[in-house]
């Protein structure tokens, strides 16, 4: 049985953090051929494919609730539970609301791992719900091959101040609050590209709660917003313009992004989610002549914990922009056309 002190988590899986989803296009394939069940109080639901669903209980409360859970990401079990915890958490946060309760939810190859490395991702796991205010109820945990855990985050909110990402106009500006590419990063620790100092960055990140971002996008009139996962900037960045029918420009210079990204992308460090988010990106992304394919492969690359991709006027997002900048490493990265229905510019 291996011992805390001598496994590396994340070699324990096949794929890694949000790379570890089904891709967009077989999510898609699935879901049409079933029929979910249609309530008036189904605010949001699957329609759009937004962060998380909100069902309205009284006229001033609803509950928003979201379920996240991955393969590990990172070798220390605390900081894979604490990861996983603020991924969870990140879709309540993106819809405007305000997380409260949590399920565990985790499988684990308890016969060959210690259990002690269990322990220590759920602790983490207490660790971001303590800060987020958010009480752990119980949870749910099975015998797996591959270790894995995540969350079932049920939140409040005022079913009219919902911020979905279907309410985008044309003219808005994009606010990204995070950097991205920790993708990139995590697989060049998995394969000994990098030493696992080089990780720091981006476990601050991804250990980051969307909280504040949030907070500012409610203060300052956000149309529309979701968080960067699995699918990438350009797939959720598309998610958003499909729902609002409008068309996306990104001003790939404008981009954050975490040190290093573009020169192990070169080498090839490079984990499958992306590589297959760049194939069914480009079904629907046109891409300057100057945007090298090191850039393409950034943008698309399949991120665990990301920040908000916030939609608003132009002003909205400076204020955002302001406040935000003295502790978030976030940027305006482009603005929303009214050609597209779905497409995606990357200049």
């Amino acid at each position: 049985m291996q011992s805390p002190d001598t496994v590396r988590l994340s070699l324990c899986s096949r794929f890694g953090g949000c790379a570890s989803k089904v891709g967009a296009p077989d999510l898609a394939r699935v879901l049409a051929g079933v029929r979910f069940p249609t309530d008036p109080r189904l605010l949001v639901g699957l329609t759009t494919s937004d962060d998380a669903g909100v069902y309205q209980l009284t006229r001033d409360l609803a509950i928003v609730q979201t379920v996240d859970f991955f393969t590990p990401i990172v070798d220390d079990p605390f900081d894979f539970g604490r990861i996983a915890a603020t991924n969870a958490l990140s879709d309540v946060y993106a819809m405007g609301g305000t997380p409260i309760t949590a399920l565990n939810i985790a499988a684990f190859p308890i016969d060959t791992l210690d259990g002690e490395i269990l322990g220590r991702i759920l602790e983490g796991g207490v660790a971001v719900a303590v800060a987020a205010g958010v009480v752990i109820l119980g949870g749910h945990t099975v015998k797996d091959e591959e270790p894995k855990y995540g969350m079932a985050v049920t939140g409040t909110i005022h079913p009219g101040k919902i911020v979905t990402n279907a309410g985008a106009r044309t003219g808005d500006h994009l606010l990204l609050t995070k950097p991205i590419g920790a993708g990139i990063l995590t697989t060049a620790r998995r394969r000994d590209g990098i030493p696992e100092s080089d990780l720091a960055p981006a476990i601050a990140e991804m250990t980051r709660l969307n909280a504040a971002a949030r907070d500012t996008m409610l203060a300052h009139n956000a149309h529309a917003a979701t968080d960067i996962t699995g699918f990438g900037l350009l797939g959720h960045a598309a998610e958003m313009a499909r729902a609002s029918r409008v068309g996306v420009e990104i001003e790939s210079a404008s981009v954050p992004l975490f040190p290093r990204v573009l020169e192990l992308i070169d080498l090839d460090f490079v984990p499958a989610g992306t590589e297959g988010n760049l194939v069914f990106h480009g079904e629907f992304t046109s891409y300057a002549d100057h945007v090298t394919g090191a850039i393409r492969v950034a943008l698309s690359d399949a991120m665990t914990s990301g920040g908000l991709l916030i939609a608003a006027e132009p002003h909205e997002i400076r204020k955002m922009y302001l406040e935000l900048a003295p502790t978030h490493a976030c940027a305006v990265i482009g603005r929303i056309t009214e050609d597209g229905d779905g497409t995606i510019s990357v200049l």
